[in-house]
């Protein structure tokens, strides 16, 4: 039986799990594991794709969308590992994490489910990392704006639990389902993912039984990316349907029980919160339909890429057949990459992009943290495969 077994649900996201995939792989190390990846029936080849550049991963082709809780669970069924990690295809996992992980869990026999520190993309720790349980009151805070005007209040902040520290392991309510590492004892007890969540809301339903089940939720500092939802359009109808959809799912589950007169505001809440995103969506669509977006446009990106060799003048062919505006800097000349060499400007977005041959994920992820920028964000470089990897983007 393996130590741990990992699964990837995938959806039209070829290039990004095959990122994920090759981060897990190196992040692996000693560590018995296998790697399961369910695709929810892409159109990008990337059942093809996965098969012939990762023989050692399996790979499950749906011929339906089955959401992301049931292609989960499918996943978790046809494994034996001690513990059972559910990781997003759009994240990028650092080299000493899932041994960082183990470790933690096999030292705390109580600890149901892991979560851990997750960077955005331009090295701000992103707050989803460990939250709260929604309780009417949470969520009622959360919506009000109250969360986000004092985030470190134990009172008004527990959505995001922003009064706990984020440099050292502490209990949580709810781990993020884009990294969230379970023990498959405790999911013998208190069952698999609830497949009435077709995406969003079901790593809150499962937190939650967790802790109702006897175990503990905990976060540990250890560090990935998540791009947050490159497999999603957050600006669609449909987004915005499933993810409210869910909000209410895991209220009439959970606080069903309430008295009318307590619930009809959160469900009023729920559905006028929705219905604002949607009247958004649609002024944003009507502004592009008569021009208004292109005044306020931003300028073109600039690219600059860190690394040696015949990387970097791969990096400077694919730079000149797209016209990207690009700078080249050698890593022998630069270990610390773009901290010491890029001065923020508000007006370009930069993408500071480094040769994974070259630097390690760990250490990228180091360097953002320690001074992140608003508009450097990161990107990577696989000479293997000739693809550069933004969050927006990928080229070739």
């Amino acid at each position: 039986m393996p130590k741990l077994s990992i699964v990837i649900v995938s959806y039209n996201v070829k290039y990004y799990v095959a990122q994920c995939i090759t981060s897990v792989l190196r992040s692996q190390g000693g560590v018995d594991a296998d790697i399961t990846v369910v695709d929810n029936h892409s159109q990008d080849g990337t059942v093809e794709f996965l098969r012939k550049r990762f023989p050692s991963v399996k790979v499950v082709a749906s011929n339906h969308n089955l959401g992301f809780a049931r292609a989960n669970n499918i996943a978790i069924k046809a494994t034996t590992g001690e513990y059972v990690l559910l990781l997003n295809p759009d994240t990028i996992v650092g080299e000493d994490v899932l041994s960082a992980c183990l470790s933690f869990m096999d030292a705390h026999p109580r600890c149901g489910g892991l979560g851990l520190r997750m960077l955005n993309v331009n090295g701000e720790v992103a707050m989803e990392s460990r939250r709260g349980l929604p309780t009417p009151m949470t969520s009622f805070y959360k919506m009000t704006g109250l969360c986000s005007r004092f985030p470190k209040s134990r009172r008004f902040g527990r959505y995001y639990l922003g009064f706990l520290p984020w440099d050292e392991p502490v209990r949580i309510d709810v781990i993020s389902g884009a990294f969230c590492m379970l023990r498959r004892e405790a999911l013998d007890s208190i069952g698999l993912l609830d497949e009435d969540f077709f995406m969003y809301g079901e790593d809150i339903d499962l937190s939650y039984r967790l802790c109702k089940g006897g175990y503990e939720n905990w976060y540990i500092p250890s560090t990935i990316l998540h791009y947050k939802g490159e497999s999603t359009h957050k600006s669609s109808f449909r987004y915005v349907h499933v993810f409210y959809e869910a909000m209410l799912i895991f209220f009439r589950k959970h606080y069903g029980h309430m008295s009318l007169l307590l619930s009809f505001p959160i469900k009023a809440a729920i559905c006028l919160k929705a219905a604002g995103a949607l009247l958004q969506i649609q002024a944003d669509m009507v502004r592009r339909s008569l021009g208004f977006v292109g005044r306020n446009r931003r300028k073109m990106p600039c690219y600059v890429f860190y690394g040696a060799g015949s990387s970097l003048e791969a990096c400077r062919d694919i730079a000149a057949s797209h016209g990207l505006q690009a700078r080249f800097v050698s890593a022998d000349t630069l270990p610390d990459g773009h901290v010491a060499d890029i001065h923020e400007r508000p007006d370009i977005l930069t993408y500071a992009v480094y040769d994974t041959t070259v630097y390690n994920y760990a250490h990228i992820f180091r360097l953002f943290a320690s001074h992140p920028m608003d508009n450097v964000e990161m990107g990577f470089f696989y000479p293997d495969d000739g693809v550069i990897i933004t969050k927006e983007e990928v080229i070739r």
